[in-house]
């Protein structure tokens, strides 16, 4: 068992470093990190207070200033602290939509690959439906039955986007199942369980975890564009709800460009850096990315 677990630390070790040579990786990376800082230290840096509508005590839509270094917003609140408190939400939306998503898409990829049969079959005719429906408008509906919310996004954008990793799962499930060794578990008499979780998963883990970071982006601008719909939390504060009351409270005719270029270019940002990321791990778990 110590030797495996030696093995394993290796590897991670040179896949850390593999990594670490892509600058543009090492960047996005950096940037994930001290956003999410920043969003941890929401409370420490501003307090709950700079958010409640009730005890604001600035002017409306101020420009920047030394008092507020983005300005303030329609209520007089200060649109830095709104910023910082908006990456708590999306960041977690997005997160949790973009796991949920892979969960729901690796399951569903590695039965339908390793199981075959009429179930298979039946599951991807279901996985082909959801991908011709228009997901947006799918997360739409949605939001609109199950009621406006962060937990009904979350589901909104996790059921309508779990049909890309199920067949990227699906079709690397079936490449593995045809390695020798799977063949020669297969004749030493593994189980299904045994086949799955020592052979099949550890070789569709990297595929998922690429995916995840790529994901996460593709979940957050899912999330911003439904709070900007009016679909999220009204209570809670996030960067598409920020873009929405910006729109709907005179910002854009006012010429209040200083409440709508933070929230936008938080969002911006993020999915950069999560795609920088992604890109990165991809070239490293990927050998022929790597040798190019």
């Amino acid at each position: 068992m110590s030797a495996t677990w030696a093995r394993r630390r290796a590897a991670a070790g040179a896949a850390w470093s593999q990594f670490t040579a892509h600058r543009a990786g090492v960047f996005g990376l950096g940037v994930l990190v001290l956003i999410v800082m920043l969003a941890l230290a929401a409370p420490l840096l501003t307090g709950a207070d700079a958010v409640d509508v009730t005890k604001a005590t600035g002017e409306r839509l101020r420009p920047p200033s030394g008092q507020y270094w983005l300005g303030t917003d329609e209520n007089g609140r200060s649109v830095a602290a709104l910023t910082l408190w908006g990456a708590r939400i999306s960041l977690l939306v997005g997160l949790s939509a973009a796991l949920l998503s892979l969960a729901i898409g690796t399951v569903v990829g590695v039965l339908t690959g390793h199981f075959g049969g009429w179930g298979s079959a039946v599951l991807m005719r279901l996985t082909d439906f959801f991908l011709v429906l228009p997901s947006l408008v799918l997360a739409i509906a949605l939001s609109t039955v199950l009621g406006a919310g962060a937990g009904t996004i979350v589901l909104a954008i996790a059921v309508t986007s779990w049909p890309s990793a199920a067949r990227l799962v699906r079709a690397q499930t079936l490449t593995l199942e045809a390695r020798p060794y799977i063949e020669r578990a297969k004749a030493l008499g593994g189980g299904h369980g045994h086949i799955i979780a020592r052979h099949v998963l550890p070789g569709v883990l990297p595929l998922v975890f690429v995916n995840a970071t790529l994901a996460v982006g593709t979940a957050i601008v899912a999330e911003s564009t439904l709070a900007f719909l009016g679909l999220g939390d009204p209570v809670a504060v996030s960067w598409g709800g920020m873009l929405r009351t910006a729109s709907t409270s005179g910002a854009v005719t006012a010429g209040a460009w200083w409440y709508l270029v933070p929230p936008g270019l938080a969002i911006a940002v993020v999915v950069l850096a999560f795609t920088l990321c992604g890109r990165a791990a991809e070239s490293v778990l990927n050998p022929r990315l790597r040798e190019r």
